[in-house]
């Protein structure tokens, strides 16, 4: 078959080289336009982008699949479409355009999690499986037959970029049994099954931890929003990202939201027991371990700001 790639980040960049490396004819790929990166906002292609340098194809950048971006496809004269992570909706008559459709390699078990940001909502809920699933795009959200699926089993301390790495993985072999399928006439899709739950994309303030939560749901929270948009808390008004962090010592002896030294670790009291910061990064400045941090304040405990006055800042990037 001609396929044409549709991704973005990096990752999809694990599906692209699966697509690329496969029996079929990768004639295309579509990615976001160049965005401005790091803080002199250099201009810089997406993953996607600078991993398709690689093969011998053309390569659509656009932040919208209009009328010329449907032109461009229409030109490459796919038999299908695939799409993992591009950032973008695909409609009519786009969406119908190759011979098979489009299908997507989305990073949950559907119908949990349709969205944006599934692995995100999947560790901020305490999900301790997850998954990766195949279907065929359709105008609803997320909602089309399901070709194939696969499981993951969450690892303790995973975050949420560890568990997409895994599925970004993972997934793009299970992307290319379907696609062969597809090739091969064999292919079966059946409808989702269950309630649907939605993963809409995160804001910064969906990042702040609530210290007044039991142990595991902060964790939960900050190993669901790491690496993006980031967890974090506010001491004296100024935002904290908490880049690492584990359980501490079922202590009570710390109030909700106050922080002390606990066995050489700032640690922080919750509803039922504490929190250890083990690398922190104070705005504007850089990370650094939550010790020196620590040892940098000279005071013996303090409290976190019980709002977060930074809630409204915006959506993550």
């Amino acid at each position: 078959m001609r396929i044409v790639f549709a991704g973005t980040p990096q990752p999809a960049v694990p599906s692209l080289h699966a697509m690329a490396e496969s029996a079929h004819d990768l004639v295309g790929v579509v990615t976001r336009t160049d965005a401005p990166q790091g803080r002199k906002r250099v201009l810089t292609p997406s993953a996607v982008a600078a991993a398709a340098n690689a093969y011998d194809v053309p390569v659509i950048k656009t932040d919208r699949l209009d009328a010329e971006a449907t032109a461009a496809v229409d030109a490459l004269r796919p038999d299908l479409g695939v799409i993992v992570a591009y950032g973008g909706l695909v409609r009519e008559p786009l969406l119908s355009l190759p011979t098979h459709g489009w299908i997507n390699l989305h990073f949950s078990l559907l119908p949990r999690w349709r969205g944006a940001a599934p692995v995100q909502h999947a560790l901020i809920a305490g999900d301790r499986t997850t998954g990766a699933a195949v279907f065929q795009l359709v105008p609803a959200l997320d909602a089309g037959d399901v070709f194939g699926d696969l499981r993951y089993d969450v690892p303790t301390d995973a975050t949420a970029g560890d568990v997409l790495d895994a599925l970004a993985d993972r997934g793009s072999h299970l992307l290319r049994e379907v696609v062969d399928a597809i090739g091969a006439g064999t292919a079966v899709a059946t409808p989702q099954a269950g309630e649907p739950t939605l993963a809409p994309k995160l804001t910064l303030a969906d990042g702040r931890l609530d210290f007044s939560a039991s142990a595991t749901a902060v964790l939960d929270r900050y190993r669901g929003t790491t690496p993006e948009p980031g967890a974090h808390t506010l001491v004296g008004g100024v935002r904290l990202k908490v880049l690492a962090a584990r359980r501490g010592a079922d202590d009570r002896s710390l109030a909700p939201g106050r922080i002390a030294l606990r066995d050489g670790l700032p640690t922080a009291g919750t509803a039922d027991g504490t929190v250890s910061l083990l690398s922190v990064q104070p705005a504007g400045k850089a990370a650094m371990r939550a010790a020196d941090w620590w040892r940098g304040l000279r005071v013996d405990e303090l409290a976190t700001d019980p709002t977060d006055i930074a809630a409204d800042e915006g959506s993550a990037s």
